[in-house]
């Protein structure tokens, strides 16, 4: 595929999304149904414009990830026989980010009209906390050659923290900033599992999981699900006022074991993003707002700095100062990302693709950005194992 070839051809055209955290009495298939009604809805199509139906993994339970692989969906929204297809694209907190290079990919070859993407999960209520701790815990750490060493989710977090810290001489409280920086936002976002304001004070007091990481700079599992509808640019605009274009994407998969990544204070960043900004025909000092993935504080600033929307070593300092707050220089992770609206699985990245979505068409409500045209979204799947980088763009400059 040529570097230009899905520039400005493909949109989003609606969204949904349900409140995230602990729903025990929300099935996954509802709050997946409920999402993507909001999605159809938002998009102003008949339902059965949708010919192509794309969930991605659930993790709290195999039968209901196979009921979504086999088609469940089709079923509970009256698709049968009008939609030609229900696919599973999965590769962890990144699914969203390959879901809609798939979904674009089958648009703009005309296998495809309209595509719905789905995410659904339960990892607060449907599953024994137990169980999701030690499945969190050991997802993407070899068993051949790191579980046996007593390597895990949560230290893989503070080795990578301490190693940022050593290489750019980052502070704790910089580190800290950025949870403080994201409950800023998510204070403004009814579907947010955290709300209450957050200080540098009360992150660094709270205990500490893996050293240098605290308590409250850890993600923490919840219930969710989300939804959007992608189609051509051409189509977008005769059924909606508010498309949104994507403009620019580039990935690349740096490793699967730890051990193998070659720079874990960068992880790619530069090398994706650098394919994102080539294909927008942009560079970041056009970004209005980062919508970037968060599984724990570092990945925010090394994502800053990979993208090029700070120098080496300044990110810290720049969310410190409040540029990423509301009303600051550069708004980031404005629904207040996996540390403040809750870990979903593949949906904290999903989530924070459905944010970009929304500031771009403008309903974000209180905590809409103003002057919001050109949008970097990003995220990351496994233990860091890929980086991707998408740029998006409204009606006024694709």
């Amino acid at each position: 595929m040529k570097n230009d070839s899905i520039r400005g051809k493909v949109a989003v055209v609606g969204i949904g999304e349900v409140p995230t955290g602990k729903y025990p009495d929300r099935d996954f298939m509802e709050a997946a149904l409920i999402a993507s009604r909001e999605a159809i809805l938002d998009a102003g199509i008949n339902k059965d414009e949708i010919d192509v139906v794309m969930p991605t993994g659930v993790i709290f339970n195999r039968h209901a990830n196979t009921d979504m692989v086999f088609s469940r969906l089709i079923d509970e929204l009256g698709l049968q026989y009008k939609a030609k297809n229900n696919m599973t694209v999965f590769n962890g907190g990144s699914s969203s980010s390959t879901m809609l290079e798939t979904a674009g990919s089958l648009i703009v070859s005309g296998l495809a009209k309209v595509v719905l993407c789905v995410h659904t999960d339960r990892l607060a209520s449907g599953i024994d906390i137990n169980e999701a701790i030690d499945l969190f815990a050991t997802l993407g750490i070899s068993a051949e050659f790191e579980v046996p060493y007593g390597l895990n989710f949560s230290s893989v977090a503070g080795l990578i923290t301490h190693r940022y810290m050593h290489e750019t001489g980052t502070t704790e409280e910089e580190i800290a900033s950025v949870c403080v920086s994201n409950r800023k936002w998510a204070e403004f976002n009814k579907n947010a599992m955290f709300r209450k304001p957050l200080t540098t004070e009360e992150v660094l007091k709270s205990k500490i999981l893996s050293s240098p990481l605290h308590a409250k700079e850890s993600n923490v599992l919840a219930d969710g699900a989300a939804a959007f509808i992608v189609t051509s640019w051409e189509y977008a605009q005769k059924i909606t006022k508010t498309p949104v274009a994507l403009l620019g994407t580039g990935s690349v998969c740096t490793h699967y074991s730890l051990a193998q990544e070659r720079d874990v204070t960068r992880a790619g960043y530069d090398v994706a993003s650098r394919k994102a900004y080539e294909m927008a025909g942009v560079t970041p000092k056009d970004i209005d707002i980062a919508e970037i993935y968060d599984s724990y504080p570092v990945w925010s600033l090394i994502t800053l700095e990979g993208c090029g929307l700070c120098r080496r070593g300044e990110a810290g300092k720049f969310v410190k100062e409040g540029n990423t707050w509301p009303g600051g220089k550069l708004p980031m992770t404005t629904n207040g990302g996996m540390l403040s609206q809750g870990h979903t699985g593949a949906g904290g990245g999903f989530a924070v693709f459905v944010e970009t979505i929304r500031q771009l068409m403008g309903k974000a409500g209180e905590r809409q950005v103003k002057n919001c045209n050109i949008a970097l979204e990003t995220s990351v799947g496994g233990t860091y194992m890929d980086a991707y980088v998408s740029v998006f763009g409204t009606k006024e400059v694709v």
